[in-house]
């Protein structure tokens, strides 16, 4: 209630009747001044009082009434305002104001329009330089990957095939033994085992190493759900994954955010104890919307929001696309990331 009446429409009510008080006190102040020093017939102290009583009545009216008016345009003009800078802490730059009075008011929101403009301009502008770092990042990778052909080729040479070519030797050798001397045959055929087993456990070695770790291609969508099904074929977790299908980000935009997915299930993993996440990822209104849940053990947030390297690398790329990173979570109450990135 005392908020209310703090606002700005019943401000200029109070505003309107301090000055009628005012102009009652200065009118019954020259009434009574002209009774005394002139002292008309026609002006008497019933007169006077009746004129005071009957014009504070009508003025009390229409101070209310005009208060009321004027206040309740102002009010609007700060509301439209205070929306405009909701929209701009949500991420919304695109938003603008539209005012027609020309007075000071119209002149702050011509200059918020103006930082909208530049931060629309410099969210664009990080994007771009997203872009440009993911196209560093391929070239880059494409150099890494004729280094790990490269290295592979050796560790095939050094390992798998000298190995291959060890158990091709026993292999000979027990075979010419087979007959003459049965338990040395016996003994090479094992050595033929071990040298077979030493070589798949290097194959399986290697083919750990290649991996893939990013979407290789693949849209957001396919791409989570492939990292989806494979968590629940290692894990008891219960995962529910609701992606939309008509996703129109640019490819950074998706590399980043299943990179955050990729390490927000890495953290509930290692850390939760939880059996059940929630992925839901949309777009809606010029925005890409990430929430990630899990019903895990929780955290207090400011006590490891610094020390955690994850949350930091999250955070880091949310806002590398423009977006902003919101977590909430406490003890025994699991953990919640909302993301919103414009697009």
């Amino acid at each position: 209630m005392r908020q209310r009446f703090a606002s700005i429409r019943y401000s200029y009510i109070i505003s309107h009747l301090y000055g009628l008080f005012l102009t009652c006190i200065i009118l019954l102040a020259t009434l009574l001044t002209i009774y005394v020093l002139l002292e008309p017939i026609w002006l008497t102290i019933k007169g006077i009082f009746l004129f005071i009583v009957l014009y504070l009545l009508i003025a009390l009216l229409v101070s209310i009434y005009a208060g009321f008016k004027s206040g309740g345009s102002l009010k609007y003009r700060f509301d439209y305002i205070s929306t405009q800078i909701t929209q701009f802490a949500h991420g919304n730059y695109q938003s603008r104001l539209h005012f027609q009075e020309g007075d000071e008011i119209t002149r702050v929101a011509n200059e918020m329009n103006a930082l909208g403009e530049a931060l629309q301009d410099q969210v664009k502008s990080l994007q771009r330089m997203a872009d440009e770092r993911a196209d560093m990042a391929k070239n880059s990778y494409k150099t890494a990957v004729m280094e790990e052909r490269q290295r592979i080729a050796r560790d095939l040479h050094d390992a798998v095939s000298q190995q291959l070519f060890a158990l091709t030797m026993f292999s000979e050798a027990a075979i010419k033994q087979l007959d003459k001397a049965p338990k040395l045959a016996k003994e090479q055929m094992m050595e033929v085992s071990k040298a077979a087993l030493q070589s798949q456990t290097e194959m399986r070695a290697l083919l750990l190493h290649l991996r893939p770790v990013y979407l290789s291609g693949e849209p957001l969508n396919k791409g989570i759900l492939k990292l989806v099904e494979e968590l629940q074929q290692k894990s008891r977790i219960d995962f529910q994954v609701s992606i939309s299908d008509n996703l129109d980000v640019s490819d950074t935009i998706e590399e980043h955010v299943f990179r955050i997915v990729q390490e927000a299930l890495s953290n509930i993993l290692r850390h939760s104890n939880a059996s059940k996440v929630i992925i839901h990822i949309s777009s809606r209104s010029n925005e890409l919307l990430v929430h990630i849940g899990d019903n895990g053990q929780g955290f207090h947030v400011e006590e490891n929001k610094k020390a955690s390297y994850g949350l930091k690398t999250m955070k880091e790329r949310s806002e590398e696309l423009g977006g902003t990173f919101h977590i909430r979570s406490s003890e025994r109450e699991g953990t919640y990331v909302d993301i919103r990135i414009p697009c």
